[in-house]
C-alpha cells in the first residue's frame, strides 16, 4: 500500500487521506457558508446561476468543460464561467481546478481567494483518492499545493486561518503520494525555515533535491544554496554551485526570478574560475540530456 511520510512517522496513504479530507471538510463547510452568503446577497448572481443551469440542462459535463475551455482560450473568459461551473459541479476535476486558478489570480473574474479555496477544496475532496496515475492527478496535486499556500498565510477575515501544521500536512501528502515537484519545493522551504516547528535542514535537502531533479528551478536554486553555503558541507560546494548555475540558465528574467540571479552571482563571486567552468559545463550537459524547466520557480 502507498505510504506517506508525516510528522508522526510512516502512516498509510488511506489514513493520511482520511485525516486530510476530514481537516479540509471542517474548513470547507465554513468557507462554503461564507461564499453562499455573498451570493445570496447578490440577486443578479443567483439569477445568473439559475439561468446557467437551465442552459446546460442538455449538455454533458464533458461537453461543458470543452465549451468552457474553448471560450477561455479564445479570450471570452466571461462566457467560460457558466460551462466551467456546470462541469465542476458535475464531476470534472479540471473545471473546478481552472475556476480555482481563475479566482486566485483574478483571471477573468474579480480576485477572490475564498472562492478559490472552495474550488481547490472540492478538487481534493472529490478526486484525491483516485491515485497518482489517474487523469485527475495533476489537478489534484496542484490544488493541494494551492491549499497549502493558503494555510501558510491564511485568507484575511475568513474561516481560513493561518495553520502551518495543516500547510505541512497538505504539502507532504502532495509531495509523497503524488510526487509533485511544487509540493516538494514548498515542503523543503518549510523545513528550511528556522521559525517553524520541526526545522530540519536534512529533510529540507531531501525534498528540495527531489524537486530539483524533476526540473523545478526554484528547488534547484535553493538546493544549490543549501549545499554551497552550509559550513558543514564544504565538500559539496561545487555541487551546490552546479545546481545554482543550472537554475540561472533556465530563468526567463521575470520579477519572480531576481532572487535566483542574486543568489547565483553571490556564489559565483566566491568560486574559482575552475569551479565556474565545471558548473557551466555540468549545467549545459544536464539541459542537453533532460531539456528545460518542467516546474515552477516560485
Amino acid at each position: 500500500m502507498k505510504k506517506a511520510l508525516f510528522k508522526d512517522g510512516m502512516v498509510t496513504h488511506r489514513a493520511a487521506f482520511t485525516r486530510l479530507i476530514t481537516s479540509l471538510s471542517c474548513v470547507s463547510v465554513l468557507t462554503f457558508a461564507a461564499v453562499a452568503n455573498v451570493y445570496a446577497l447578490d440577486s443578479n448572481k443567483s439569477a445568473d446561476a439559475m439561468a446557467a443551469v437551465n442552459q446546460m440542462a442538455n449538455v454533458t459535463p464533458q461537453q461543458a468543460l470543452k465549451e468552457g475551455a474553448r471560450a477561455y482560450y479564445s479570450g471570452e473568459k466571461d462566457k467560460a464561467l457558466s460551462p466551467l461551473r456546470y462541469a465542476a459541479e458535475n464531476g470534472q476535476a479540471m473545471a473546478a481546478w481552472k475556476l480555482g486558478r481563475m479566482y486566485a489570480q483574478g483571471d477573468g473574474v474579480p480576485e477572490d481567494d475564498l472562492q478559490a479555496f472552495q474550488y481547490f477544496s472540492q478538487v481534493v475532496r472529490e478526486y484525491s483518492s483516485d491515485g497518482p496515475n489517474a487523469r485527475s492527478a495533476p489537478f489534484v496535486a496542484s490544488a493541494l499545493v494551492e491549499l497549502g499556500r493558503y494555510f501558510l498565510t491564511g485568507i484575511g477575515d475568513t474561516p481560513v486561518k493561518q495553520n502551518t501544521y495543516k500547510a505541512r500536512e497538505v504539502f507532504t501528502y502532495a509531495a509523497s503520494y503524488f510526487g509533485d515537484a511544487d509540493a516538494q519545493y514548498n515542503l523543503g522551504l518549510m523545513y528550511l525555515d528556522d521559525k517553524l516547528p520541526d526545522h530540519d535542514r536534512r529533510l529540507a535537502a531531501r525534498w528540495l533535491k527531489l524537486a530539483a531533479v524533476k526540473g523545478h528551478v526554484g528547488a534547484q536554486a535553493k538546493f544549490g544554496e543549501l549545499l554551497y553555503f552550509t559550513e558543514e558541507l564544504t565538500t559539496a560546494r561545487i555541487t551546490g554551485l552546479k545546481w545554482m548555475t543550472l537554475a540561472r540558465r533556465q530563468i526567463v528574467g521575470g520579477a519572480n526570478d531576481t532572487w535566483i540571479v542574486t543568489l547565483h552571482e553571490k556564489a559565483f563571486s566566491l568560486a574559482s574560475e575552475k569551479e565556474r567552468r565545471k558548473s557551466a559545463e555540468w549545467a549545459d550537459e544536464w539541459l542537453a540530456k533532460r531539456g528545460h524547466v518542467v516546474a515552477s520557480s516560485n
